[in-house]
């Protein structure tokens, strides 16, 4: 966790209201950070629904392979989270860890083992003490409260800078319903299903398997459209919970998610999950600059999205981006080699709105001046104009610093 706050977090952070049916509490377990909260412990009554996305990476962590086990049974009465250490690629010793710790929750909230999903974020390869838990998630039981979102979005923060929720209230049937988010994430950033950790809950009455339509439908167009540097965690675990404790004031229990209606609900819900995954971009380690890339014209929206993280992941666009340059012959170099239909003396690019070039060549009327000028605001969108099709899509990035280099060379040390 870093001391000095990103000039990109938001000045705006929403009081979050309590979720019917979810408690939280937070606890210093020691696990590797030492004066601050690492773990936490989210409890949710009987009858809660839970559905979940992970890493698609092949070395994926010991909690996210108890997830996955566990999920099935589409239920849940606790999630335990734990920062510092990702208890991944770590063996027989790993999922000893996950054993043993759903095993000291489901005793501390009186449930069985199987409704305890876990995930640990942190340093890959060193073996997690689940010891640590002992008597700790106890306590947590005993002091868990409705109120204390912003200290869980704490509890689980490596390198971010800032502490990331998002809230929503909308009408399901007759009765509002709400959702909370929270997430983290700053480096190892390219979710391929999910994201680093996040974890959103609502009171709505939503079975299983339509709340894991929504969430599996939710992530393509805010997690799986951000990038930090390119890398895919092992340890990427998106959960959703919903209590169905509304249903008390009178919302309808929701079975498909084709239901329509959910549909503001979904909307919503899309919602959540979007701004999480921007502040993720904006806290991306060492960021200065939030950075948008949208492509159309592209012969589909899968070629643009292509186009678009070829462009994001390129450390030389990023790198120009944190000098303030508006130099799009890397642009120009990051659409070339995507691999998809691209026609040079077709292609337009433009930052904040200002076209530097268009049908293969520099504008006419490019002005280093003013696009110096727009090149110093915090966010920069760069627009990039295919003449091909009708595909578009968007993603989000931030720029390259030295500072990434310095937070990723002492990170395990």
């Amino acid at each position: 966790m870093s001391s000095a706050v990103s000039p990109l977090a938001p000045t705006d952070v929403p009081a979050m209201p309590a979720i019917p049916g979810v408690k939280l509490a937070t606890a210093a377990a020691g696990i590797r950070y030492q004066g601050r909260t690492d773990v936490l412990l989210a409890m949710m009554d009987k009858g809660t629904a839970v559905a979940g996305v992970f890493t698609q990476s092949k070395c994926s962590s010991a909690p996210v392979e108890w997830c996955r086990a566990k999920l099935k049974s589409g239920v849940a009465r606790a999630l335990v989270v734990n920062s510092g250490n990702a208890n991944a690629f770590t063996g027989k010793t790993g999922r000893q860890a996950t054993t043993l710790t759903a095993s000291i929750a489901a005793r501390a909230v009186a449930c069985s083992p199987h409704e305890v999903f876990l995930a640990s974020t942190g340093v890959i390869g060193e073996p997690l003490d689940a010891t640590k838990f002992d008597g700790v998630l106890g306590t947590l039981a005993e002091q868990a409260a409705p109120d204390q979102w912003m200290d869980a979005a704490k509890a689980i923060m490596t390198t971010d800078t800032f502490a990331k929720v998002a809230t929503a209230t909308v009408k399901l049937g007759k009765a509002k319903v709400s959702i909370n988010g929270m997430a983290k994430g700053a480096g190892m950033i390219a979710p391929d299903m999910a994201t680093m950790l996040a974890f959103v809950f609502t009171d709505a009455p939503i079975a299983a398997g339509a709340l894991q339509s929504l969430l599996r439908s939710g992530v393509e167009d805010t997690f799986n459209a951000v990038t930090i540097d390119g890398d895919t965690s092992t340890s990427d675990t998106l959960l959703a919970f919903a209590t169905g404790a509304a249903a008390a004031s009178g919302a309808p229990r929701i079975s498909r998610a084709s239901d329509p209606r959910l549909k503001a609900f979904a909307k919503a819900f899309r919602a959540v999950l979007g701004d999480l995954a921007e502040q993720v971009a904006r806290d991306g380690e060492g960021a200065r600059k939030l950075v948008e890339i949208i492509v159309d014209g592209a012969t589909s929206k899968a070629s643009a999205r292509r186009i678009a993280m070829s462009v994001a992941n390129s450390p030389l666009v990023k790198t120009a981006i944190a000098g303030e340059d508006a130099n799009w012959g890397r642009v120009v170099m990051a659409v070339g080699k995507a691999g998809e239909p691209a026609d040079r003396d077709r292609l337009s690019i433009s930052f904040n709105g200002i076209r530097v070039a268009r049908s293969g060549a520099r504008d006419p009327s490019y002005d280093e001046a003013e696009v110096s000028a727009a090149m110093k605001h915090p966010k920069i969108q760069i627009k990039i104009g295919l003449g091909l099709g009708k595909g578009r899509d968007r993603v989000l990035t931030c720029d390259l610093t030295k500072e990434y280099v310095a937070i990723n060379g002492d990170y395990r040390s």
